[in-house]
């Protein structure tokens, strides 16, 4: 359900496509966009840019990472000062330790930072990091600069980099390199690379936030001791070029705590809270990444120290490797260590899902699910169970419900079809495995389930629908009195 799949090829192919596209965009418009960049360019050039991200790369959207992730940035961005733009938190499924922020205030966090950070705190002090470009619009104010390089050359580089991201390396990141180059030339360096004197304020800044918070100021700097050991023990490819120039880690570690010393003392003896922050390392570590390297990961530790969210993420990937004995085993020890933890609940009833086992899957999840009614996750594993059991009303309405909270998951909206279909609801079912392959970027598919949905269409409200579906996956162009300076 939480991750949209990855395909490559369509990846590149509709990047390039739309790139190439971008070239043909006169001059005169992105002459007018640059030379007066204001606030409402950067809002409609980051639904751009957020656009591209949704419909091109690995978006998660796994509720408790999701939202987790959203929460933290939430709780950061309430002490940057208000902007004319909501704070808008993205999490993306990549190795890298990155996080990065677009105009009109979106916020990208890799998986791979989030697992490589030791504390929450760390996490959090990077977030503040790139809520201090944001609020500072220190890529608005670098765009302004650039008056020479139109819109087309810039949404390019953005597309080259997005097809280097969806690659994770490789040939495909390389390629996304050479679109970014050949879109961008000498100038790429001027967009993507902050200036040292941009840093050094977004460090200050963000340390600011950090500290309003509640955080501990010390996480920066541990934060930023991390990706200098992985620089090292990675040979510099896993952490974004801004953080290992303008100005270099030690020169920033040096700075920082340097602030220390005049800084009160009980602000060193904040407590880290990573309780939701380790569950969510467990999530990415043993669903998101190679099952051989998290099974590595957890087997590395000495079985006496292993934490009931250690035996929770080998009994995931031994249930992604079929090995369903092994993955039992570990999922009764963690239950034993932790009995009432909402997520071991939940992940031991999608266990007992996975394996057919329904009565004793459906406890388990709807006690997780009255434990915390915002768990997601568990209300979608109930509804399939009522799905399997025939009981489609039942399953119809709480799988709505599912799809309510998280509107744009392909798989959400498949099952839903799937039901509604077994149930004789032909129309609603092609209505919403339209929409599944939509998300999962099938557009041939959705057009199929489109038409059978028009052929179906009988109701006002049907055809109120299918007009709104018809709209989603065929919008019409902008009348030319709506058309913007981002075209």
């Amino acid at each position: 359900m939480p991750i949209r799949k990855k395909i490559h090829f369509q990846i590149i192919s509709s990047i390039l496509i739309f790139f190439f596209s971008l070239c043909l965009t006169p001059q005169a418009t992105a002459n007018s966009l640059f030379g007066d960049f204001t606030v409402t360019d950067e809002i409609r050039l980051g639904k751009e840019f957020d656009k591209m991200v949704r419909t091109r790369m690995p978006v998660i959207l796994d509720p408790q990472i999701e939202g987790y992730v959203k929460q933290l940035v939430a709780r950061v961005a309430k002490q940057i000062p208000p902007q004319p733009f909501p704070i808008t938190a993205t999490v993306i499924r990549n190795n890298s330790m990155n996080a990065f922020a677009v105009p009109g205030g979106y916020v990208y966090v890799y998986t791979g930072l989030i697992l490589n950070m030791k504390h929450e705190a760390e996490l959090a002090a990077v977030i503040g990091h790139e809520l201090a470009h944001v609020s500072l619009r220190h890529v608005a104010s670098r765009m302004e600069k650039m008056k020479l390089v139109s819109f087309a050359s810039m949404l390019g580089t953005l597309a080259g980099m997005l097809v280097g991201i969806a690659g994770g390396g490789g040939n495909m990141g390389n390629l996304g390199q050479a679109i970014a180059m050949g879109s961008m030339g000498s100038a790429q360096s001027a967009y993507l690379n902050y200036t040292q004197e941009n840093e050094r304020e977004a460090d200050h800044l963000g340390m600011n936030y950090l500290i309003a918070a509640g955080y501990n100021p010390q996480s920066m700097v541990d934060g930023f001791k991390v990706m200098k050991q992985r620089q090292w023990n990675l040979s510099n490819t896993n952490i974004p070029t801004y953080l290992s120039t303008h100005p270099g880690l030690d020169v920033r570690i040096g700075y920082l705590e340097d602030r220390f010393k005049r800084m009160p003392p009980e602000y060193f003896k904040r407590r880290n809270d990573d309780a939701t922050f380790f569950k969510v390392q467990t999530l990415i570590r043993a669903r998101l990444t190679s099952a051989d390297v998290a099974l590595a990961h957890y087997q590395a530790i000495p079985e006496a120290k292993r934490t009931c969210l250690d035996h929770l993420g080998l009994g995931i990937v031994y249930t992604r490797m079929k090995q369903y004995t092994k993955a039992g085993l570990e999922f009764n020890q963690a239950h034993e260590l932790c009995p009432e933890d909402n997520l071991i609940l939940r992940e031991q009833g999608r266990f007992y899902f996975t394996i057919g086992k329904m009565d004793k899957a459906s406890p388990l999840l709807r006690k997780a699910y009255m434990r915390n009614p915002r768990d997601v996750m568990a209300l979608f594993f109930i509804a399939r169970i009522e799905g399997e059991r025939k009981n489609y009303k039942q399953a119809i309405f709480t799988m709505r419900k599912v799809a309510e909270l998280v509107p744009h998951d392909q798989e959400i909206h498949y099952h839903l079809g799937r039901m509604l279909g077994e149930s004789g609801h032909y129309f609603q079912a092609h209505t919403q495995l339209a929409y599944a392959a939509l998300y999962g970027l099938d557009i041939k598919k959705a057009q199929f389930h489109l038409r059978k949905a028009e052929g179906l269409a009988k109701t006002k409200k049907q055809r109120e629908e299918l007009k709104k579906l018809q709209d989603t996956l065929n919008p019409k162009p902008p009348k030319e009195k709506d058309k913007g300076k981002l075209e």
